[in-house]
């Protein structure tokens, strides 16, 4: 063994990573170069089309300067927005510090285009667990349905292909908004490839061409070439604590689209008559720029991560979605373990790895906008950052957990074995690496 080979194994055997567990990880690892390779040219497009728009946007370094109050004539941010939309191909850009979060940014999308007596229609089955309450599916203050927004859904098939006829029986005269998730949030379908995002916008557009389809863009930017503006979507929704602001934006959301619906957000986020005019940057733009920068390498070390987690479990016995071979389209990897025991214990693990908060011990609460308790494990710089290594879900059946995130590459790989070894320790993984008895895999 060459003597850097064997600093690093040490380091993984002092950090609480047995030796069985580490060369077990090593011999997944090598079986993934190729895979690693094409992530690595994926990534270098996207890098290049990023730094195109900053180009052709004339970012400068007088971009950077903070402004403060009602933050008029705010050149960072107004650039920010333009290369927002030149490199998503929309019309124009909403990026702004004043949207908390990814449900957040859905929501203003949807309350800003919605009107009453519209309809909401999903067409890929349930939304997100915190978008119930925004949409009214469970009964929450200011949601969709106290203004008198109706919503229906069209669930998957069986196999998981789009129900082409319910849709089609379910688009009318009211519908007006249709909402794409592209992830797949707390279910265990696959994540909706660009291609499959595009087959479906055709059809909903060939039934009734002016309804506007948006795309909850989360966990799924610069996964792939294209984005979905690019394959027919009006609008694109997203968080920059998730995959765009690149581990550095403390805060943030992006809606990118047509101008009319990107407008109809910005009044909706400030007031009638003011709408992107205000909105001062409070001197987290460079943060945003150089997030958005770094974007898609973080990405492509979040991608080797879920893929390393996909080999690993799937291998061990564990059902996984996307399994160990499929092509990914976004950053999350599920894990089904038929236990309780067994989510809490990978969270666990995924705690002990991070930088931050290592020495706290997650354990399943009742999380707001949740309908049931729910365990979360993240030791980020950013709270709440889903970029960098977490791991998350509900303790309801069928017990799987979401696995997601990791600034580098070798961050999220010892995330993954540190994971594998509190399984271990709590006996849900035998010592020759197979399942020990979970009941409903």
């Amino acid at each position: 063994m060459a003597m850097t080979e064997e600093l690093i194994e040490n380091k993984y055997i002092e950090m609480g990573i047995s030796k069985e567990v580490y060369e077990f990880g090593k011999e997944i690892e090598q079986g993934l170069k190729e895979r690693f390779d094409r992530i690595d040219q994926t990534t270098e497009y996207n890098q290049m089309k990023v730094i195109d728009a900053m180009q052709k946007c004339r970012v400068s370094a007088e971009c950077f300067q903070a402004t403060s109050g009602y933050g008029y004539n705010d050149i960072g941010r107004d650039t920010l927005e333009e290369v927002y939309a030149e490199c998503f191909h929309g019309e124009a850009a909403l990026v702004r510090p004043q949207i908390t979060c990814g449900t957040h940014a859905l929501a203003l999308a949807l309350m800003s285009n919605l009107r009453p007596g519209d309809e909401l229609l999903s067409p890929v089955g349930k939304p997100y667990d915190t978008l119930e309450e925004v949409i009214g599916i469970r009964p929450s203050k200011g949601s969709l349905a106290e203004y008198g927004i109706t919503y229906r859904q069209v669930d998957l098939l069986n196999n998981r292909d789009f129900d082409f006829e319910g849709i089609r029986a379910a688009i009318n005269e009211r519908t007006k908004l249709v909402t794409i998730q592209r992830s797949k949030g707390y279910e265990t379908r696959p994540t909706l490839s660009i291609a499959r995002i595009k087959e479906l916008i055709s059809f909903v557009k060939s039934i009734k061409p002016d309804v506007i389809c948006m795309v909850d863009n989360c966990y799924g930017e610069f996964v792939e070439e294209q984005e979905p503006l690019e394959v027919g979507a009006d609008m694109i929704v997203g968080s920059l604590i998730k995959n765009l602001g690149g581990g550095l934006a403390p805060i943030g959301g992006y809606i990118v689209g047509k101008k009319e619906c990107v407008d109809n957000a910005a009044y909706r986020l400030t007031s009638p008559g003011l709408g992107k005019e205000v909105g001062a940057s409070l001197g987290v733009i460079q943060s945003f720029y150089q997030g958005l920068f770094q974007a898609p390498t973080v990405v492509s070390g979040a991608l080797k991560g879920a893929i390393f987690a996909a080999n690993i479990f799937e291998k061990i016995g564990f059902p996984v979605i996307p399994n160990s071979t499929e092509s990914r389209h976004d950053i999350i990897q599920a894990v089904t373990f038929g236990c309780p025991e067994g989510v809490i214990a990978f969270c666990q693990g995924i705690q002990a790895a991070a930088p931050v908060d290592s020495y706290v011990t997650p354990e399943p609460w009742d999380m707001p906008g949740y309908d049931s308790q729910v365990i979360m494990a993240a030791g980020a710089f950013v709270q709440g950052s889903s970029i960098e290594l977490s791991a998350d879900g509900p303790i309801k059946p069928p017990y799987a957990v979401y696995f997601q995130g990791g600034l580098t590459w070798y961050h999220a790989k010892l995330g993954i074995l540190m994971a594998l070894q509190k399984l271990m320790d709590a006996g849900i993984v035998t010592k020759d690496f197979t399942a020990a008895n979970v009941k409903d895999l």
